[in-house]
């Protein structure tokens, strides 16, 4: 939609996913970018999104490790500081946050979440970037599906205007707030509507494409997923009593897949991209006894630990009470 979008990104800690390795279940696709040729991609196309090296960022990958050794991986000081050191370095000067809370996020509290956030906004803002925060919901995983390779299939249907809903309005709402804050569209509505177009026209899924060419990625995943690593195996985990979907944890969802090897429990681990978790069901959906609730994407690795996880994740009642996805804005 006409804003350049120079992105810093990370890799994965505990259950938590990282862009940046999501991004590498594409064949080729090159995140360690020299700072020179991060700043020339961003000139030409307009969006680059790459790690933190020595050059670029060196920061964060200091804080990363610090985090991992000291057990100080929800550290909001920390958070803070490895989140806006990427996006500082990146030249960005406008900058729309995605602060996570509920079960799936470091801050798993409403009130921890405006701490992390208001801690991003002051840094951002005291760096001279127009800055704010949005609050959205985490109690259970965003969009249908948890893994690496899985996330960029549904990262494509979302260019494609084909996203779950739940992800479709997440997007929505932080594009929005973007393109105003980057001064493309007087107001949220006109910048929504931008974005339905950006959309429909298929200029998003073309920028994305652009992108992973650039980087050295194959672009023909866009439109052949199989390009990309898959799992063997696909168990479907079924209801053991008719219901409705009451209790769907982030977190235990986010650590079936860790086990399954689609995270990292050390920071030096190595990942399997094609594992993952397939929801079929959210919260508040109804559900029959020997219904398929969600697929188990794996390799046989780690299906037990997983299995139990998920267990603890799901469970089913009479009523339930749907998590609100846009809890505040912060500026």
């Amino acid at each position: 939609c006409g804003v350049p979008v120079p992105m810093i990104s990370g890799r994965g800690l505990g259950h938590t996913g990282g862009t940046l390795d999501k991004l590498e279940a594409i064949p080729g696709f090159k995140v360690d970018l020299t700072e020179a040729a991060f700043i020339n991609q961003v000139q030409k196309i307009g969006l680059a999104i790459v790690g933190a090296t020595g050059s670029v960022a060196p920061a964060d990958k200091e804080i990363y490790a610090l985090r991992d050794v000291t057990a100080t991986v929800g550290s909001i000081p920390l958070i803070a500081s490895s989140i806006m050191s990427k996006k500082i370095a990146s030249g960005t000067d406008a900058l729309v946050i995605d602060v996570k809370t509920g079960a799936g996020a470091f801050m798993q509290t409403e009130a921890d979440a405006r701490k992390l956030a208001k801690a991003l906004v002051s840094i951002g803002q005291q760096a001279g970037l127009q800055c704010m925060a949005v609050i959205s919901d985490m109690n259970q995983p965003l969009g249908n599906k948890v893994g690496n390779t899985l996330e960029i299939e549904e990262t494509l249907d979302a260019l494609k205007g084909q996203g779950p809903a739940d992800l479709m309005e997440l997007v929505n709402t932080l594009g929005a707030q973007m393109l105003v804050l980057g001064h493309q569209a007087p107001d949220l509505v006109t910048a929504r509507k931008r974005l339905e177009t950006a959309l429909t026209s298929g200029r998003a899924l073309a920028k994305f494409w652009e992108m992973i060419e650039a980087q050295g990625g194959d672009g023909r995943v866009v439109e052949d997923y199989s390009l990309m690593p898959h799992a063997k195996h696909h168990l479907k985990y079924r209801a053991k009593q008719s219901g409705v979907v009451t209790k769907l944890l982030a977190d235990e969802i986010g650590k079936a897949a860790m086990v399954l090897g689609g995270g990292r429990q050390k920071a030096d681990d190595a990942l399997n991209y094609g594992v993952g978790i397939e929801l079929l069901k959210k919260i508040g959906d109804p559900v029959k006894k020997g219904e398929a609730l969600l697929i188990i994407h794996h390799d046989q690795t780690g299906l037990d630990a997983a299995t139990a996880l998920l267990d603890d994740a799901i469970e089913l009642g009479e009523t339930a009470s749907v998590p609100t996805l846009i809890h505040e804005t912060i500026k």
